[in-house]
């Protein structure tokens, strides 16, 4: 879209894959949504190592709203999904893909990053790598590798001839569609909000600086969209940050409990 000219044209892959700007034809070039994740990631860890430097007993100000945020997910993700032993334990990895998650989508609104680099593949594959290893790491500790497969497979107390068609399937659902959802699920979301904001917000540009005659009266009803369209994306960016971090803890009691199920 050229402003200046009051020209529109539409969206291209070079808008999702954008030109690398460091280490260019290099296998480790980055573009500017890997500095945007790098830089989301360094944020919120200062944030936290700030916020909880020298913890007072009753906490104010930045202390408060950190331990507010993490006693939201460990309250109500970690600890009411895998009970209080096994929640803090795995606190800093649920919080971590929390947070990080969060962040990352937030980047979606703020005004010349305009794209969260979670509608990008990279980004949620390595997160739903990180949730699939963990949960299988743990199981296969708990139980070993193969009583770990068979329990996560074979579903107990069935007719033996169904097992033909359940095994496949559980293994299937456990082992590929797992990450496989929660990787597409993200991208897909953040990637939809992107899509249906420029439209709204390309729609107010275009009734505002292109058309013509009477045509131009409609940018009030795209722009009164596309700003409310924004805070309905902040609760999907809420909420999707929400759901990869409760189904990682789901699928980490699921692996401690494999031979319950």
């Amino acid at each position: 879209m050229n402003l200046a000219a009051g020209e529109f044209h539409p969206p291209t892959l070079k808008d999702f894959f954008p030109p690398a700007i460091f280490f260019e034809g290099t296998p480790i070039e980055i573009d500017r949504l890997m500095v945007i994740r790098v830089a989301v990631a360094i944020l919120v860890a200062l944030f936290f190592a700030f916020a909880l430097r020298s913890p007072q007993l009753v906490p104010r100000g930045v202390q408060n709203f950190a331990e507010l945020a993490l006693d939201f997910v460990r309250i109500h993700i970690a600890e009411e999904l895998l009970g209080k032993e096994q929640g803090r334990r795995f606190l800093a990895l649920i919080a971590t893909i929390f947070f990080l998650v969060l962040g990352l989508n937030l980047t979606g609104i703020i005004p010349f990053l305009n794209i969260s680099s979670n509608a990008r593949i990279g980004m949620p594959i390595a997160l739903a790598a990180l949730a699939y290893i963990t949960f299988n790491y743990v199981g296969i500790k708990k139980y070993g590798f193969f009583r770990y497969v068979k329990s996560s497979i074979v579903v107990p107390n069935v007719p033996p001839f169904l097992h033909i068609l359940l095994i496949p399937i559980e293994f299937f659902s456990t082992f590929v569609l797992r990450p496989f959802t929660l990787t597409v699920r993200l991208m897909v979301s953040m990637m939809a909000g992107h899509i249906m904001l420029v439209l709204f917000f390309s729609a107010t540009h275009f009734f505002l600086l292109t058309a013509d005659g009477a045509m131009k009266v409609f940018f009030l009803p795209s722009l009164i969209a596309g700003v409310a369209f924004t805070f309905f994306e902040l609760l999907v960016m809420f909420l999707q940050a929400y759901i990869f971090a409760m189904l990682t803890a789901v699928y980490i009691d699921l692996a401690l409990h494999a031979e319950e199920h």
